[in-house]
């Protein structure tokens, strides 16, 4: 019996890791490569932070077991985690009726998502954002979902459409399943206004809709508690919703692969029911979730010192990037390069939207080794004092010609 014949086609690749390929294979000494949303310190590494460290090398000293973890991971990583995402004093929390489950980093939660709603009798059709993550579409088509959009941006690319945006999610058919994120809008940075999200919320309930919110970059953009935003419009007692966490970026923790699944129900009944088919769509799927990345930060979140240290680090590399933005806006300025560039100043989280064409980003690239994805997002950790004046002149050049 043979392989499928569509096999023996090559694969395109991955629209931004493979680009991470291509820029290594480029000699040129000026490459810059903004297309990987990888935090980097301004020497371009990717640093292991001093909370993460000092929670390694007590984990080594402890020396526990390597047996499996529960299906839904560690209990108190599992309440760590919730009570990071809404806060301990929360009403989600204090009810009781939220479930937790780890898993296999933020793409993993939105995988055991997909497969958790459409074995328990979910809508197959979900709206994503214009734009939005390019694995988004992917995970939720093979999981079987139908995919509709939504507008999100404005003409400009620099701010939400929310009169498009809500008036589209109000066409939804009751029951349909909306991806929103949660902050720090990939790839565009630009996330809703308080408004807008209590509008959102306003929608979600007279459609019916269910919610997935991607929580990716909580604490990368303005702070913990800040970039929880989101949490006004939707986290309304009663409201059933999904939250997908990372803990790549917050905790430079991206090849441990740490993530969890939050499943909000109506009542603390319905919350344990939700668990026990989530642990279905594990089990059937990677079984059981890694545990040192989790054990990482299940000590860091459960030691007082380590939590304000992580904090520290956090801001840290937080402040970079709003420096880095501030850098980025003020060059764009003084170099007199075409487009409506304050409005990155005030953005969140790691990326940018350049708002350029496929010629232009292609020209970046081959003309000026400079690589970058889409319609020009850009990583803005990866910007360096060494490299930014390359990046204006070659954005300049691409867009002045």
């Amino acid at each position: 019996m043979a392989l499928p014949l569509r096999s023996l086609t090559p694969a395109a690749p991955d629209p931004i890791l493979g680009l991470t390929e291509a820029f290594k294979a480029d000699s040129r000494p000026e490459k810059v490569n903004l297309s990987v949303g990888v935090y980097v310190d301004d020497s371009g590494v990717t640093p292991v932070i001093p909370s993460v460290l000092e929670a390694e090398r007590r984990l080594l000293e402890k020396a526990g077991s390597k047996g499996y973890l529960p299906i839904d991971g560690r209990p108190a990583y599992r309440e760590a985690v919730r009570d990071l995402v809404f806060g301990a004093d929360h009403e989600i929390v204090a009810s009781g009726r939220s479930a937790t489950a780890q898993t296999p980093g933020g793409t993993g939660a939105l995988r055991v998502a997909a497969d958790f709603l459409l074995q328990t009798g979910s809508s197959k059709t979900i709206w994503l954002s214009e734009p939005t993550w390019p694995n988004h579409p992917q995970i939720f088509a093979m999981a079987g979902f139908a995919l509709r959009t939504y507008p999100y941006l404005d003409e400009s690319g620099r701010r939400v459409d929310s009169d498009r945006m809500l008036g589209t999610l109000g066409s939804a058919t009751p029951g349909d399943v909306v991806l929103l994120q949660g902050s720090c809008h990939n790839p565009s940075g630009v996330d809703p206004d308080p408004e807008t999200w209590a509008a959102t919320g306003e929608v979600v309930v007279e459609r019916e809709l269910l919610p997935i919110v991607d929580f990716a970059y909580q604490g990368f953009g303005f702070g913990l508690r800040e970039d929880a935003d989101w949490q006004a419009g939707l986290a309304r007692p009663g409201l059933e919703f999904l939250v997908c966490s990372s803990f790549s970026k917050n905790f430079a923790l991206y090849n441990e692969r740490v993530g969890a699944l939050t499943v909000v129900a109506a009542d603390s009944g319905r919350a344990a029911s939700a668990l026990s088919h989530l642990k279905i769509a594990i089990r059937s799927n990677y079984s059981n979730p890694p545990a040192h990345g989790g054990d990482i930060v299940g000590t860091i979140l459960a030691d007082a010192a380590l939590r304000v240290q992580w904090e520290v680090d956090l801001a840290g590399m937080r402040n970079r990037i709003l420096g880095n933005r501030a850098a980025l806006v003020d060059s764009l300025l003084a170099a007199g390069v075409p487009g409506d560039w304050e409005p990155i100043r005030r953005q969140r989280g790691m990326f940018a939207l350049l708002g350029l064409s496929a010629g232009q980003v292609a020209r970046l690239r081959d003309e000026f080794a400079v690589y970058v994805v889409g319609r020009g997002r850009i990583n803005v950790a990866g910007l360096t004092a060494a490299n930014l004046p390359h990046v204006v002149a070659s954005v300049k050049a691409v867009i002045e010609s």
